[in-house]
């Protein structure tokens, strides 16, 4: 088992926390994207649509893979809760991919604004995933299907790794379930290895997920029962991820255990979609977004994204 330094588990905490900061400026702001002064009502969206409940765990797993993977050509990941789009279109403007198909997401002053104040806005990005990402094929959130393209697109190529990430709602469609007897058709030596991640954070929109209220040893008996060997990982230990990650266990699966809204002012079911709803208005609801946001914000984002000090003015 591979050692995992202390200098990579805060660079992985470090991305953590920037793209959750990331995820809540894009469904929140239209302007003063750095903080670099008291938030006003007039710098949110004067619309707010979108969801945070599932962003953290999203980010929580790119992180992780990518530390893992990210000199690994050949793998790739699948994202099946893609309503938690501000998460992965934070990613993917971190790592320069929006660029390549939007020349206006660079990593700038300029392209943060650009990210943050066209998420979920007139002829900017969509609050879902869709084609017009990179790498995206198809639109939508818990749909059930994203496992089984993961097998799919590792038939006949053993030498692709394919971590696919689930939510324990999309868990329950008949499709995603069904997936689970792939492990026994496709997992050979013709065909290429697929890591099952279930993103356990406990709701399907507003209402208790099945997954989440088993018994972990039921859960973990029913993951048995279909060739599986699971793993358990805790969300806030990049140390924990990572040593599962470097574990040689034939199939594996991935039980990603996090609290639905991590870190928000609001957590489970109420987290889903925007967890305060009236910050345009509400003089309280503003101070607490703003609390959030200095909460995520690192203390060195402008370093991290190569932005100059005196960026700072909106």
């Amino acid at each position: 088992m591979e050692a995992v330094g202390i200098a990579e588990i805060n660079q992985i905490k470090e991305r953590i926390k920037l793209c959750d900061y990331l995820c809540v400026a894009q469904l929140y702001l239209q302007e003063n994207f750095l903080l670099a002064r008291e938030l006003k009502h007039e710098d949110i969206k004067p619309r707010l649509l979108g969801h945070w409940g599932t962003c953290h765990g999203i980010n929580v797993a790119y992180a992780n893979l990518k530390a893992k993977y990210q000199d690994d050509p050949d793998f790739s990941f699948i994202l099946g809760p893609g309503h938690g789009f501000p998460a992965l279109n934070a990613n993917l403007w971190l790592d320069k991919e929006l660029e390549k198909i939007d020349q206006k997401a660079t990593i700038s002053k300029a392209g943060l604004a650009y990210l943050c104040k066209n998420f979920s806005w007139p002829d900017g990005f969509p609050s879902h995933a869709s084609p017009i990402t990179p790498g995206v094929i198809t639109e939508g959130g818990e749909l059930g299907y994203a496992l089984a393209n993961a097998y799919g697109f590792s038939l006949g190529h053993p030498e692709k790794t394919i971590a696919v990430l689930i939510g324990d709602g999309e868990l329950e469609t008949a499709t995603a379930i069904d997936s689970l007897n792939l492990n026994d058709l496709l997992s050979d030596k013709n065909n290429g290895k697929v890591l099952p991640i279930l993103h356990l954070n406990g709701y399907k929109i507003s209402a208790p997920s099945i997954y989440a209220r088993k018994s972990e040893r039921e859960l973990l008996e029913l993951i048995r029962g279909f060739g599986f060997t699971p793993r358990v990982i805790d969300s806030n230990d990049p140390e924990d991820f990572q040593m599962v990650l470097n574990e040689k266990a034939n199939s594996p699966f991935f039980i990603l255990k996090s609290e639905k809204g991590f870190g928000g002012p609001n957590r489970y079911h109420e987290a889903h979609q925007i967890p305060l709803k009236n910050p345009k208005t509400s003089e309280q609801e503003l101070k607490e977004l703003e609390r959030w946001l200095k909460w995520l914000k690192p203390d060195n984002l402008e370093e991290l994204l190569g932005l100059k000090k005196e960026t700072h003015d909106e």
